[in-house]
């Protein structure tokens, strides 16, 4: 009977130490892998936060050269704001370099990878919300029925339900009730109505009767809701009862949310907004008078008055108190482009009447 010889006790050690050593490189590789790759994610997150931070910087620095041409068109137009200005010169996408011109061999590269494009809005060419809701006395906020009824047109114009202008005008109110500057004017005293009376189907809040039925909301009334947000921008609507996205996205190139209440500055509005300020004007009649004004801009409330004679709109229903030549408020537009890092930035900027001096209101920024 044969045996079988026997493996030797040093061969198993070795082939165990083998194993056991290949098992520890493995794991130490993995490891390492793991601990280069959160590196390399970290030094890529603060390589975007840097190339952010270089967009903004640049985004600010835009803004600024825009403030400056809102002022110098300010000073040379006589208080006057049309189409034809230059804020009304859109940039096409240009290399930051284009801009600053090549300074020196050392500045040779410099903004070669940032580019640059943007536009200003006149901001007044559209039907104000904040308009639904006047100030008839110190310390009280009252729905507008005749701003109510433009919305309504101006809805109606744009194929959707006018019913639900009564609801944006409550909200309004409702949201304006913790507003800072909720009691706060146009320069041009837009904002006490012609009629102060509230319209009956107006009178409560939305969900209930949790307003009061005395018109207007002093400082003092208890008997109010929770107030919602204020309405800062045209999305707000989303929070109104009836309103869908579609709706929303309809609306949005024709009405605008600013602090104060303003007039429409009539050589920049659209003729939609025309037909729903102007009380008996058509759309078409509107757009005939869009056309005239391309040919000549108006330069005060006379030759507006004039334009709509023209237009066959009987000048004695029409409210001048809600139209203007010249323009307060301003939306830039800007879109930054620095390497791999991508910014665009909405300001909605402030110009006086008077001083012509510019400040920033809100920024909007989207990455």
């Amino acid at each position: 009977m044969t045996m079988r010889p026997r493996r030797s006790q040093p061969s198993q050690q070795t082939g165990a130490a083998i194993i056991t050593a290949l098992l520890v490189v493995a794991l130490s590789a993995i490891l390492v892998s793991g601990i280069l790759w959160r590196q390399q994610v970290q030094i890529r997150r603060i390589e975007n936060q840097r190339l952010v931070s270089q967009a903004q910087w640049v985004a600010r620095g835009a803004l600024d050269w825009t403030r400056l041409i809102l002022r110098s068109e300010a000073d040379t137009s006589a208080g006057i704001t049309y189409l034809g200005g230059v804020w009304g010169v859109p940039i096409a996408k240009t290399r930051l370099s284009d801009f600053l011109g090549q300074i020196g061999q050392s500045g040779a590269g410099q903004g070669a990878q940032t580019y640059l494009s943007g536009s200003i809005e006149d901001a007044q060419a559209k039907f104000n919300l904040r308009n639904l809701v006047s100030i008839p006395a110190p310390g009280a906020l009252q729905i507008d029925i005749e701003q109510v009824q433009a919305l309504q047109r101006l809805m109606s114009l744009l194929g959707l339900n006018g019913q639900l202008a009564k609801n944006v005008a409550v909200q309004v109110r409702a949201s304006l009730k913790q507003s800072a500057t909720r009691f706060q004017m146009g320069n041009n005293g837009v904002g006490v109505p012609a009629s102060g009376v509230l319209a009956p189907q107006l009178a409560g809040a939305i969900g209930g009767n949790s307003f009061t039925d005395n018109p207007g909301l002093s400082d003092t009334d208890d008997n109010a809701a929770v107030a919602p947000l204020q309405m800062t921008s045209v999305d707000s609507l989303l929070n109104v009862p009836g309103f869908t996205p579609e709706m929303v996205a309809r609306l949005r190139p024709f009405v605008t949310v600013l602090p104060t209440q303003t007039a429409v500055n009539m050589n920049t509005a659209s003729a939609e907004v025309i037909a729903a300020i102007v009380t008996g004007m058509s759309l078409s009649s509107a757009q005939a008078l869009v056309a005239r004004r391309e040919t000549v801009f108006f330069r005060n409330i006379g030759d507006i008055t004039l334009a709509l004679q023209a237009a066959g709109t009987q000048t004695a229903a029409a409210d001048t108190s809600l139209m203007d030549v010249t323009t307060s408020y301003f939306l830039v537009h800007g879109r930054v482009q620095h390497e791999r890092a991508e910014l665009d930035r909405t300001t909605l900027v402030y110009r006086d009447a008077l001083t012509h001096t510019t400040r920033i209101v809100r920024v909007s920024d989207q990455l």
